[in-house]
């Protein structure tokens, strides 16, 4: 199994990602964001961090460096449309996967990442539940009410029209979202870090093979990089799970 992670000015958890892909026996390539082919791949991660400074629109500005140069938007439009390839996009990969929807079967439909409503950067630990979806990286997950890390200034989902998101759960493509202490999706601060309508933060394709999200999971799918976890819990926590199904899909 190949996986490939796309770096890009700024991005700081790249490296996390590949170790994460690494343990699951992916023989993983890290690509420069402006390579002008992509290596032959199973999986491509496009990882979260501080793209571009993470200065407003900093998502937006590198799907534009890939929507206005026709060699590579022809090989991420080949990538996503093969029908044997998973693909996630985490933090600022969210924000850029969603900025080339057009490019992505299955995608019509997903929001714009905009400004936090609190207007500034959020930086904490939260909960989030994984909602029945058609997502194959959230494969028996539904209903697990889990702690992650989230870090960014612009999170919060933007639709279209309110069609645009009862498409999404109608099709199953809603596959996080923040719940508060009574595990209730929510909008109170700072349990919703960013305002989400229905404290949406990870959505998939119609067919489950590319998600976004906007937590980062590789930042405590290692038990010990958790603040606190319940003594039960192994050497990896239950984020490494959506890694683990990106494995198995292809086994």
């Amino acid at each position: 199994m190949n996986s490939s992670v796309i770096v890009f000015p700024g991005s700081n958890c790249d490296r996390d990602i590949a170790v994460a892909l690494e343990k699951l026996q992916f023989k993983n390539n890290m690509v420069w964001h402006k390579e002008t082919s992509l290596p032959k791949s199973d999986l491509i991660v496009v990882p979260g961090g501080f793209s571009y400074g993470d200065v407003l629109g900093a998502g937006q500005g590198w799907a534009k460096s890939i929507l206005f140069n026709e060699f590579l938007k022809d090989q991420f439009y080949n990538f996503f449309n093969r029908d044997n390839t998973l693909s996630l996009g985490v933090c600022n990969g969210c924000q850029m996967l969603s900025s080339i929807k057009e490019l992505i079967p299955g995608a019509n439909y997903w929001p714009k990442f905009v400004k936090n409503e609190s207007e500034q950067f959020e930086a904490r630990f939260v909960n989030v539940r994984v909602e029945n979806s058609n997502s194959l990286f959230f494969n028996e997950m539904h209903g697990s009410v889990l702690p992650i890390a989230v870090a960014h200034g612009e999170g919060r989902v933007e639709f279209d029209t309110n069609k645009d998101l009862e498409h999404l759960c109608e099709n199953k493509q809603i596959t996080l979202s923040y719940v508060d202490n009574k595990h209730e999706g929510t909008l109170r601060y700072p349990f919703n870090p960013n305002g989400s309508i229905n404290g949406i933060t990870g959505i998939t394709s119609t067919d489950g093979r590319i998600s976004i999200m906007m937590p980062h999971p590789e930042r405590v799918f290692v038990t010990d990089q958790n603040s606190w976890y319940p003594k039960g819990w192994s050497e990896y926590g239950p984020w490494y799970r959506i890694f683990a199904n990106a494995n198995k899909y292809f086994a």
